[in-house]
Order: C-alpha cells, then structure tokens, then sequence
C-alpha cells in the first residue's frame, strides 16, 4: 500500500466521527460532507508526518470549517442548503444526489428538537458546545478553534448550555402537567383520532394561526372543539415530525422535518384541556421565539 492510500485508510477510519461532529455543528447533511471532505484535502496537502493525534487534529479542522461555514451562513442570513419548507415531504433524492431518508434518521438519532436549538445558537456558541458537551473535548483544545482563550470558550459552551436547555425560563410547577396534556394532543394528531383530539380539547378551545402556517382560503382563527378537532386530524402527516420543546417557556411543539424548523406550535391549557392553540410558520416570528430542548 502507498503512502497516499495509507494515509486515505487512516482518514477513512475517522469518517463516521468526523461526519456526526460536522453534523451537529451544521444540522445539514450535504454541508457536514462537504466539512469532512475539506478536512481530508487538507490532510492530503499536509500529510500526516508532524501529526502526532490524527483524530484530534481531524476534529479540530473540521470544527474550524464548520465554524467558517456557520459564519459565512449568518452573514448572509441562510438556511442549510438542504432545508425543507412547509408542506413539502421526504422523498426522493436531496441535493447533490444525497439521500434524504439518510439525513432524516441521522437527524432522529441526534434528536430533532436538539437540532432546532441549536441552529438558535451563534455560530462560537454552538461550536463551543457541541465540542465539549457532545464530545467531551477540553476546552484548551476548543479554544483556539473558537479563537478565545479557555475561559471565554467554556462561557461559550455555558451560555450556550443555558440556551438548549431552558435555563433562563423560570421553573413551572405546572410543567409535567402541560406536558401530558400535549403528549395527548400530540399522539391523537398522529394517530388520526377524533375521539383522542375532542377529549384534550376545551369545548371553547380556539385555533390562531398566521397566514404562513395555512393553505389560502382557511381562516387564521377557528372555535370550537369538533372544527379544531377535525382540522388538526387532517395534519397527521406534519405531526410525524412534530417534537415536544419548550416555547417561549412553556411546554409546546415544533414541526422540523430533518430538525429544520418550520412551524412552530404553543398549546395553552386549562384543567388538562388544550383551550388554545397558536401556529406559527412566519419565519420572522419564528426568529423570534424563545425555544428550548424539554428533559424527559
């Protein structure tokens, strides 16, 4: 065996783990692949001669091409190039011949609603935090990826920390309570149950939604329990990709096909009935919410 062709068997022995970093840090599929493909041309420019760790210095160039991405992403204020709008369903082959059903199981293995609060974080912050807190790497190694010193990258990670997981919320006693009343509305709406939606729903329960979230000609506000019940019903498709999170504080849903969001669901409830419902799909409130991943 060659030299070029040892040194691409030892890259190859990293691939998987070099893959599922990137991933996290990208939330995108076609984007980690290209990270990963990034690290391996450096590596061949290089060689691996001075290269004492391979793994380490493997993981350190990808995170600095994804935290390059991730910057260049912001400035221009773009979503992954693999994102999927309301309404539109897994199938067939993604960009670049990619295979969506293999990015839609590596996203429910990281967790879909772990991928929505990530992509809230800043590009250092969500580098930071998948590095140490995902894949236990010290903070002197992260911080000069990060360009911080040790200090100011484990603050990233910490705030970071706080953002995924609802730190800066206040405590809610009700919280259990909330959950199980949206567990219901939830497994109902996917399972097409009528009877499992009219029992959750207040008989008075209003649905609002922005012109976003709904197809032209449906009203933006809707009463009832047997009209709500029988809309959300139809919705079973979307609700596959629906995941408990916390919505600006209190325990509500997302849709995030792939972990990318696109609507946005907060349930208010009252004697464990759901009383109202608010859709959201308008990107620009979307920004706005404040979400966060919700502890089992």
């Amino acid at each position: 065996m060659g030299d070029h062709d040892g040194l691409a068997a030892r890259f190859e022995a990293h691939r998987g783990h070099l893959r599922a970093v990137a991933y996290r840090m990208l939330g995108s599929l076609s984007e980690a692949d290209d990270a990963v493909q990034e690290a391996w041309l450096r590596l061949d420019r290089a060689g691996s001669g001075r290269i004492d760790n391979l793994g380490g210095w493997l993981t350190r160039v990808v995170a600095r091409v994804c935290l390059d991405m991730l910057r260049a992403r912001t400035a221009r204020r773009e979503q992954p190039l693999d994102v999927q709008r309301p309404g539109a369903v897994a199938g067939g082959r993604g960009q670049g011949g990619r295979d969506p059903e293999q990015e839609a199981l590596l996203a429910e293995e990281v967790g879909l609603a772990l991928l929505v609060v990530l992509d809230r974080l800043g590009p250092a912050e969500r580098v930071a935090f998948v590095l140490h807190d995902l894949f236990a790497v010290p903070f002197d190694q992260v911080a000069p990826i990060v360009e911080r010193s040790p200090a100011a990258a484990k603050k990233l990670a910490s705030r970071a920390r706080h953002r995924v997981h609802g730190a800066s919320a206040p405590p809610d006693p009700d919280r259990g309570r909330q959950r199980r009343v949206v567990d219901a509305f939830l497994a109902a709406t996917r399972g097409g149950d009528l009877n499992g939606l009219l029992a959750v729903l207040d008989p008075d329960v209003v649905r609002r939604a922005d012109r976003a979230a709904l197809p032209a000609g449906v009203a933006s506000e809707l009463r009832g329990a047997r009209p709500v019940a029988e809309e959300t019903r139809g919705n079973w498709r979307r609700a596959r990709f629906a995941q408990v999170v916390l919505v600006n504080g209190a325990v509500g849903l997302v849709v995030a096909p792939r972990g990318r969001l696109v609507v946005a669901i907060g349930l208010t409830s009252k004697d464990d009935k759901v009383t109202e419902i608010e859709v959201i799909a308008d990107p620009s409130r979307l920004r706005q919410l404040d979400l966060a991943v919700l502890a089992n």
